[in-house]
């Protein structure tokens, strides 16, 4: 299984929190066809048992930064908030998808022209207080009476648009796309499954939905389940305080905002590591949290673990190490054969 065609394949899917079902259901299709059985929880979470009783949970999350419509205008402008840290810089002005119940609608994600002295216009707006979500507003084509027929309301999901969910390949190594963050981890996941296949272990694999808008699938999930471990697919991003190398080498979130690793299992991680070959990075985030972080911090797991893909422009148009994903599948496999 081709780790690069998995991803191409899952971000060219939308699923913004609460709508994840395109992305589940793909999910669902490798993990059966590698032999496993696959239950969707209450919440929407995809789990995977690998035995009974399961002390260990490893999630990979399944939605994507997007946004909420929030109004609409007298003339058919769609008005929208961000779901998860989306800011309007990194999209720009390009095609989105409302996503309403009779299937997407075209849209174009827009700020305004800029010819103009008026100070309320958007581009004047934005030199003096900067570029925000109330600049925004979708434009779709159709007046206001025509959306609410359509099934456009306040809380309907507007995601990214499919010309724009493409992966590019960059130099001889590297490749960047939308929403790395979490489908290059969930594509991880799915190889891990497969290097595994045939052990029974006591780990459950869970896809969980809604980690952007504060880890609700995990939770929901872990305060059933209190596990022993949780280990969280993640990516790890470029930034100056806590520094890694953008190349194949996963990297361990030693702490961020929510909770800290343990030093006996910094060192179980680097043993895996040497196992699996990959070698291992090491961050201190002072922003971020991640499905294993936040469910320590609320007392939902034990041990909390977050293994991550080095990623640079997180939130925006991801770039990472093409073998990174496979990279990041050893380590996993490696980890659960150790715990």
């Amino acid at each position: 299984m081709n780790s690069l065609d998995l991803v191409r394949e899952l971000i060219a899917l939308p699923g913004p929190p609460g709508q994840e079902d395109a992305v589940r259901d793909r999910v669902a299709e490798h993990v059966r066809a590698l032999g496993y059985a696959a239950e969707t929880d209450a919440k929407g979470n995809l789990l995977v048992p690998l035995g009974p009783d399961p002390r260990i949970v490893v999630t990979a999350h399944l939605d994507e930064i997007a946004m909420i419509v929030r109004g609409m205008d007298p003339e058919g402008g769609i008005l929208v908030a961000p779901m998860g840290g989306l800011h309007p810089w990194k999209l720009g002005e390009g095609p989105v998808e409302v996503m309403t119940p009779e299937g997407g609608i075209a849209g174009i994600l827009s700020f305004g022209s800029i010819h103009s002295e008026d100070p309320t216009s958007a581009a004047r707006s934005v030199e003096a207080s900067g570029l925000g979500w109330g600049n925004a507003k979708v434009l779709t084509g159709y007046n206001l009476r025509q959306l609410i027929g359509a099934g456009v309301r306040p809380g309907t999901r507007v995601a990214l648009g499919r010309s724009r969910r493409t992966l590019t390949p960059l130099g001889n190594s590297l490749v960047s796309g939308p929403f790395l963050d979490d489908r290059a981890d969930l594509a991880a996941m799915i190889l891990a499954l497969g290097a595994l296949r045939g052990q029974e272990l006591p780990v459950l694999f869970a896809a969980t939905v809604a980690e952007e808008v504060g880890g609700e699938g995990a939770q929901y999930l872990m305060q059933r389940l209190q596990p022993d471990v949780c280990i969280a697919l993640e990516l790890a991003p470029l930034v100056p305080d806590a520094p890694i190398t953008l190349d194949a080498t996963p990297a361990l979130w030693v702490s961020d905002s929510f909770a800290a690793i343990r030093p006996s299992d910094i060192r179980l991680v680097e043993a895996a590591a040497r196992e699996a070959g990959t070698g291992l990075q090491f961050q201190a985030l002072s922003r971020g949290g991640s499905d294993a972080s936040c469910a320590a911090a609320r007392g939902l797991c034990a041990r909390p673990i977050t293994l991550g893909i080095p990623m640079e422009n997180s939130h925006g148009c991801e770039i990472m190490h093409a073998d990174a994903v496979d990279a990041l599948a050893r380590l996993t496999a490696a980890l659960l054969l150790m715990l």
